[in-house]
């Protein structure tokens, strides 16, 4: 493992390499004093704020050839951190907390790094992913506060795959974020409708990933603002509603299924509105799991959901045995069919709500939100950000009321038919 530690020197923090002379992991804790200055200190028993913005116009990502320099700008100073990860190479900066705002891309063009992500990762906690065109390491990592505020400094030069790949930190510092797997003693029997029924809610994007982006609105927003409509009414209808997330921050796909597991899940219900680059396409689509997507755009879109996780740095693929594997597949011989049935109740009360609904309502595809084998789980594409209609849509009170409206219709049908084949399986 590489470490860069942080000391108080002159005012700024600066890089003082490990023994080995290696590069990786980052803490710059500055001292509370700096803090009481920078930010205030409460009285005891009160919690530390040490919120800070993001100043653009002087901030940067500079490329000049043999490497690249990050600059931001910073309102005062905070606790930091940077990492390194690979496949692809990333860059990682963990402050404690940023707010970057929504002008922090106007910054960010250069050849050397390929895509930015900035937003909450976690309570108290902002994060800046920089996905690298090549390998790349840390050379040196500053923060100054000498003239007021902080300026975080970051240096990077171009390296070989094997030198960077002797940087890369460790996954579980990479994925410190994560939930810890649901404490389930036994699983959950099926619903027969003695009890209420238990519905997670999965809001879809959040934090360092906003999702699709048009005109001001984030998918991650409005996703969440109809997830809390939508918890009302089936509140009101005597269902029991868990959300993965209440707020603007970033869960990750696998903590999002261990909280549906948590609660007890009879149904899971993952909520989204993408935008597409190129074409025209509107309404309403509902996606179950499938291995083989039902077209290129549904394998597309799967694979823009997952690459959030992965660039948030979070990377949990072919992590399940083949024993484990072959278990589930056989629990979503059961699963499978439910979540189909609870797909079609949802494409039925939608067209009966007279809402707009995709040319192909219905499609499957690998989606790794949907893959809980012991929870009939379908994700619910709620129009295109893209389509000036669908936006429109999402924003006007009357149509959300409808649509929350034709997904609570959905969930009592289903849930009914769905006791009612419980019931007849334990006779």
């Amino acid at each position: 493992m590489h470490w860069f530690q942080c000391g108080w020197d002159s005012k700024i923090l600066r890089r003082k390499k490990g023994e080995d002379g290696r590069v990786g992991f980052l803490w710059g804790v500055l001292v509370w004093l700096a803090l009481a200055i920078a930010a205030g200190v409460p009285s005891a028993g009160q919690e530390l704020s040490a919120l800070a913005r993001l100043d653009v116009a002087r901030s940067f990502i500079r490329a000049d050839g043999i490497g690249v320099t990050v600059q931001l700008a910073l309102s005062q100073p905070v606790p930091w951190r940077v990492v390194t990860l690979d496949e692809p190479p990333r860059v990682v900066l963990d402050f404690r907390e940023v707010d970057f705002g929504r002008a922090v891309a106007g910054f960010m063009a250069t050849g050397a790094v390929q895509d930015v992500r900035t937003g909450a990762l976690r309570p108290g906690w902002s994060r800046m992913v920089l996905e690298l065109t090549a390998p790349f390491a840390v050379r040196s990592a500053t923060m100054d506060t000498a003239a007021g505020g902080a300026v975080v400094t970051v240096t990077l030069a171009a390296v070989s795959q094997a030198v960077f790949a002797a940087t890369v930190s460790p996954a579980d510092v990479a994925g410190w974020d994560l939930g810890k797997p649901a404490a389930v003693e036994r699983a959950k029997r099926r619903q027969t409708g003695e009890a209420p029924l238990v519905v997670v809610l999965d809001p879809g994007h959040g934090g360092i990933d906003p999702g699709a982006e048009r005109n001001g609105q984030s998918e991650a927003g409005l996703m969440l603002t109809f997830s809390r409509s939508l918890r009302e009414a089936l509140v009101r209808a005597g269902m029991t509603v868990v959300m993965t997330r209440e707020q603007d921050a970033f869960v990750p796909l696998e903590t999002r299924i261990s909280v549906a597991r948590a609660a007890g899940a009879d149904a899971f219900l993952s909520l989204h509105a993408d935008a597409i680059a190129e074409g025209v396409a509107r309404g309403a689509t509902v996606y179950t799991l499938s291995d083989t997507a039902t077209d290129a755009a549904s394998e597309a879109l799967a694979e823009r959901h997952d690459r959030a996780d992965l660039l948030a740095g979070v990377d949990l693929s072919g992590q399940d045995d083949l024993i484990a594997g072959v278990l589930m597949d056989m629990a979503r011989v059961e699963t499978g069919p439910r979540a189909d049935r609870l797909a079609d109740a949802l494409v039925g009360a939608i067209k009966q709500a007279k809402l707009d609904m995709h040319k192909r309502p219905r499609l499957g595809a690998a989606f790794s939100v949907l893959k809980s084998p012991d929870i009939p789980s379908v994700l619910l594409e709620l129009g295109f950000l893209s389509s000036a209609r669908d936006m429109a849509n999402l924003q006007d009170t009357g149509w959300r009321d409808r649509m929350v409206g034709a997904i609570v219709s959905a969930l009592q049908t289903w849930a009914v038919a769905d006791a009612a084949e419980a019931v007849l399986l334990r006779q």
